[in-house]
């Protein structure tokens, strides 16, 4: 994001607004009319004022009595004015209010889809905390200025219409205004430049804070067991203390501005009295006059400290804004097609000739063939970083291949829609997930489909309606953020029900039954089999790869050998080497 100041923070700033109003015209025109007639209430106020004081006050202190028509008369405009003013005040901050959060909620809404859209792969380069910051703070930041925006509109077509009432009223007390309302413009103006890089800066800030304490409540179990909560807590507390510094920066700043916009109407009203006195004396004008240009810019700070709003924010908003369309305009997007797969039952799994690196690092996957038929197990066996997880990836298509394909059914996966993917498919990853909602609530995921008989279904195939039975409130049962109340096995048992309620064709499990026993891993893995679905397996345990009906041995990124497990250990002594170290881990 460029920083930019003066000129061309502003020029970015009126067209975020821009941006804003052509989103909601309708809205804003409400606002807009509202504030609008709101300064010239005011302005007919002030005059007003001024006729009660010259032609009724006066004349009543002169002749010692007051006229009681006249003060009904007054009385009467005045509250007239008093509630259309109420009015006008109404229509500018509904329509104001209803502009800025439903901007607010349509792109925290489109960066959601955003992020949902986006490959895994972005996600790994941006750290969770800056991505809740963009969808939150960013967005909020972007939109500030819709609050006072529709009440600076107002506030400029009030000083239009005030010089043109000033220039009727007395050119001399007129030019006082010429003189006043560039002063305000070029005090704003002075202020958005010396603002500026004070809040682009808070607002990076305030978006550090966030990734950083995110990731220290995520990683708080590591935080504790190592003992480094003073650590954690200095690094922590030298970004807040940053934040704080550039706040307390855009605080002193504008404790030096508002002042500077309280005084000048006060200067102009000062100047009027004194030249008026003087126009007064000459006869050019009356005292209603006099009092009339004197209590108008009286009332005239406040609604033009509106514009000072505006611009105070817009370094703020565009800072957001960049931000937000950062995220809108990643690049990364999967394009899918329109087919279907053929046919029902177990689906085939192909890979051929597969290769694959991460951005612009070395190859992870180097011309990677092999089969998964349907309804069989393949297990895929190798060393840490041999690219199990990422043929796991490829396979449910969260990433392409750089060359080659990946088919199911002979159909590649980019010719396949989305929906027909996602119902083709499913996986259990490393690292369950599970949401803070019940039971039934983890393994349905809201799908119409899904009942209650379903979900029973898919935890006995997972080996997990024992556990969930016996929780307080069965399918019922709370779990936590998380799953904070299960297991870490009872959360992979979970998860893989989960994936199995949707009949998937093809599972893949990315080493999700790590966290169970091995007499309840070979359990699940049984029943999967004898479920008939096809399954694409990463193992680790002996007696778990031993269940598969074909085992793929990766070494490096590349398929070494194919075969059943019984072959391997005969033929490769790096695969025998390599189960036997795993066996003896687990021993």
């Amino acid at each position: 994001m460029t920083s930019g100041t003066g000129n061309d923070v502003l020029v970015r700033g009126l067209r975020v607004l821009g941006r804003a109003i052509r989103t909601e015209p309708r809205l804003f025109t409400i606002s807009a009319i509202g504030s609008s007639f709101f300064g010239f209430l005011i302005i007919a106020n002030s005059y007003v004022v001024g006729a009660v004081i010259g032609r009724v006050v006066v004349p009543a202190f002169a002749e010692r009595r007051v006229s009681s028509g006249g003060l009904a008369l007054t009385c009467a405009v005045l509250l007239g004015i008093s509630g259309l003013r109420v009015a006008s005040i109404w229509a500018r901050r509904l329509g104001a209010g209803f502009m800025q959060f439903r901007l607010q909620a349509r792109y925290r809404r489109a960066v959601t889809r955003r992020y949902l859209a986006l490959p895994p792969e972005w996600h790994q380069r941006h750290a969770t905390g800056t991505l809740l910051s963009n969808a939150s703070s960013d967005v909020e930041a972007a939109f500030a200025p819709i609050a006072p925006l529709p009440f600076a509109v107002g506030t400029i077509v009030m000083i239009a219409g005030a010089l043109v009432a000033l220039f009727l009223t007395d050119w001399v007390l007129a030019l006082v205004g010429v003189a006043l309302f560039p002063a305000l413009f070029a005090l704003n103006f002075f202020y958005s430049r010396r603002m500026a890089p004070r809040q682009i800066h808070a607002q990076r800030m305030r978006a550090k804070v966030a990734a950083v304490a995110h990731e220290s409540f995520d990683g708080a179990l590591v935080v504790k067991t190592m003992g480094r909560e003073a650590d954690e807590s200095r690094r922590f507390g030298v970004f807040v203390t940053e934040l704080r510094d550039a706040l307390v920066a855009v605080g002193r700043l504008r404790g030096v501005f508002d002042p500077l916009m309280e005084s000048l109407p006060s200067v102009g009203t000062l100047a009027v009295l004194l030249i008026g006195t003087w126009r007064l004396q000459s006869g050019a004008i009356t005292v209603t006059e006099l009092i009339s240009v004197a209590f108008l810019f009286t009332v005239l700070a406040f609604p033009v400290r509106a514009i000072g709003w505006v611009v105070g924010e817009l370094p703020r908003s565009v800072a957001g804004w960049e931000r937000v369309q950062a995220v809108l305009a990643a690049e990364g997007d999967l394009s899918y097609g329109t087919g279907d797969l053929p046919g029902t039952g177990p689906a085939e799994l192909r890979f051929d000739r597969v290769d694959y690196r991460y951005a612009d690092g070395p190859p992870v996957l180097s011309d990677v063939s092999f089969t998964v038929p349907a309804g069989t197990t393949v297990a895929l066996v190798g060393a840490t970083g041999s690219g199990k997880s990422t043929i796991a990836a490829l396979a449910m298509r969260l990433v392409d291949p750089a060359s080659g394909s990946v088919s199911l059914d002979d159909v590649k996966l980019p010719d396949l829609s989305a929906p027909a993917l996602a119902a083709a498919t499913g996986l259990v990853p490393q690292i369950p997930f599970v949401f803070d909602d019940t039971v039934r609530g983890n393994v349905a995921l809201d799908r119409p489909e899904i009942d209650d008989d379903a979900v029973r279904a898919a935890l006995r195939l997972a080996q997990a309606e024992g556990f969930v039975s016996a929780l307080p409130d069965g399918l019922d049962t709370e779990v936590g953020e998380r799953g904070t109340s299960l297991s870490g096995g009872q959360r992979q048992r979970l998860t893989l029900a989960r994936a199995l309620a949707g009949r998937p064709r093809l599972l893949v499990l990315d080493d999700a039954t790590s966290a169970v026993d091995p007499r309840v891993e070979a359990a699940i893995l049984g029943a999967l089999r004898e479920s008939g679905t096809s399954l694409l397996v990463v193992a680790y345990r002996r007696a778990s790869i031993a269940l598969a009906d074909l085992v793929v041995y990766l070494h490096q990124g590349r398929v070494v050998a194919t075969g059943t497990h019984t072959e391997l250990m005969d033929s490769q002594p790096g695969y025998r080497d390599l189960v036997t170290a795993y066996e003896k881990a687990d021993q």
